[in-house]
C-alpha cells in the first residue's frame, strides 16, 4: 500500500480497512499457493523470533512492530507475502532485505486447443514412465532447486490505482524429508541469510513423497483422490489442476505415478495444450494448461518439446482481473535440479542421484 507521507503514522480506521481487505467470502488459495504461503509465514515467524531474541539480549525495552502493507490479487497472495510482509523488531544481522520488485513481463496470448491433448498427454506420460526415478532412503532428503518469480500488486489508497510488479527471477532451494516432517528453504533475499526451517510435525500429507509413493498408479483412482482434497465454492476442476501442479513442481514423484498424474490431469475438464510457452529459464516448450474461470489466469505446465520432461510453469493473465492486464506473466518457474541428498542444506555432488 502506498500512502501520503503525512499520513504514514496515522492508524487505519475500520472503514478504510474494510475497503482494503478482501471480502470474507473470498475463495481460498489454490493448493500450490497455500503451500508457498505456509512456508513464507514460517519464514516471517522465524525472522520475528530472531529479532525479538536479539532485542531482548540488548535491552528489555521493545520497539514498535514494523509492518509493510501490500495487498495482492488472490491468485498471488502467497507470493506477495513473501515480498513485502515484515513483522518483528529491528532486523537481525542475518536478515536480508527483499530485492526491489520489477515490472511484470507481458507476452502475446496464444490460444489453447484440445486437438492434440490426448496425444500430448500420452507422450508426456510415456516419457515419465521411461525415466528412472531415485528413491530416497532413511534419513535422506529430496532436494529441488528452481528459478522463480511471482507477482504482487501495489494499491494506492489515495488514487485508487493499482500497479502490477513481480519479483526478480531468483533461486529457490528446498529440502524435504520423504514424510514431510523435516525440511529447509533457502531463497536468498526473501528469508534470513542461509534459509529457514520447514520442520512440521503435521505436514500436508498429499504433498509428501511418502503419501505419493503409496498411491495406486491408476489415473482414475488418482483423479478421484485429487478431487477429494478440494472444497468450497471455487471451481473444483481448477483446484484439482492446481493440486496436481503443486506436486509436480516441487516434489519428487515416482515414475509410474508421475505418468498417471499427467493422464489424470488430461481428463480434467478445461485442460488444453498451448503450443509455445517459456519457463523462467526462457526455455520454449509445449504446455498443458487450464484457465481459471474466476481470475482469468491460465496456469501452464511446460514440457520439453523433444524429451517431454517437465521444465517449469508459467501463469499468464488471459482476461483482465483486478487491474491485471491480459498477457501479463504473473508467475514463472523453472526446475534447475532435482536430487536425493543425505542431509538438510546439502547440495548434490558427484555420485548423488539426480532426476
Amino acid at each position: 500500500m502506498i500512502r501520503n507521507p503525512w499520513r504514514h503514522n496515522e492508524p487505519l480506521d475500520r472503514a478504510e480497512l474494510a475497503r482494503l481487505l478482501p471480502a470474507p467470502a473470498d475463495p481460498r488459495l489454490a493448493a500450490d499457493r497455500q503451500d508457498l504461503l505456509e512456508e513464507y509465514l514460517m519464514s516471517e515467524i522465524h525472522q520475528s523470533d530472531h529479532a525479538t531474541a536479539g532485542a531482548a539480549a540488548a535491552s528489555p525495552a521493545r520497539g514498535p512492530l514494523r509492518r509493510a502493507v501490500l495487498f495482492a490479487t488472490p491468485v498471488a497472495a502467497a507470493a506477495a507475502l513473501a515480498v513485502v510482509v515484515s513483522v518483528g523488531g529491528s532486523p537481525g544481522a542475518d536478515t536480508v532485505a527483499a530485492p526491489e520488485l520489477v515490472k511484470a513481463p507481458v507476452v502475446q496470448i496464444e490460444e489453447g486447443s484440445t486437438v492434440q491433448l490426448a496425444s500430448t498427454v500420452r507422450e508426456i506420460a510415456a516419457a515419465a514412465t521411461a525415466r528412472t526415478t531415485p528413491q530416497p532412503g532413511p534419513g535422506q532428503f529430496i532436494y529441488i532447486k528452481s528459478r522463480v518469480s511471482f507477482m504482487t500488486t501495489r494499491h494506492n489508497v489515495d488514487t485508487e490505482e493499482s500497479t502490477t510488479w513481480v519479483q526478480p527471477l531468483h533461486d529457490r532451494e528446498v529440502w524435504k524429508s520423504p514424510d514431510g516432517t523435516k525440511g529447509w528453504l533457502d531463497e536468498p533475499g526473501y528469508q534470513d541469510k542461509g534459509g529457514i526451517t520447514l520442520d512440521n510435525k503435521e505436514p500436508r500429507k498429499q504433498s509428501t513423497y511418502k503419501w505419493l509413493a503409496a498411491q495406486p498408479a491408476d489415473p482414475d483412482a488418482l483423479l478421484k483422490s485429487v478431487y477429494a482434497t478440494v472444497s468450497g465454492d471455487r471451481d473444483h476442476d481448477q483446484q484439482a489442476f492446481n493440486e496436481i501442479g503443486s506436486v509436480i513442481r516441487e516434489q519428487l514423484v515416482p515414475a509410474a505415478l508421475a505418468a498417471s498424474l499427467y493422464e489424470a490431469a488430461g481428463r480434467i475438464p478445461g485442460v488444453v495444450v498451448v503450443e509455445h510457452a517459456q519457463d523462467a529459464s526462457d526455455r520454449d516448450g509445449i504446455a498443458l494448461a487450464r484457465l481459471d474461470p474466476r481470475t482469468g489466469e491460465r496456469s501452464e505446465w511446460i514440457f520439453d518439446r523433444e524429451t517431454h520432461q517437465y521444465l517449469g510453469s508459467r501463469g499468464v493473465q488471459v482476461r483482465e482481473f483486478g487491474g491485471v492486464k491480459p498477457g501479463t506473466v504473473v508467475e514463472r518457474t523453472s526446475i534447475v535440479t532435482r536430487a536425493i541428498v543425505d542431509a538438510k542444506n546439502q547440495r548434490p555432488g558427484a555420485g548423488q542421484a539426480t532426476v
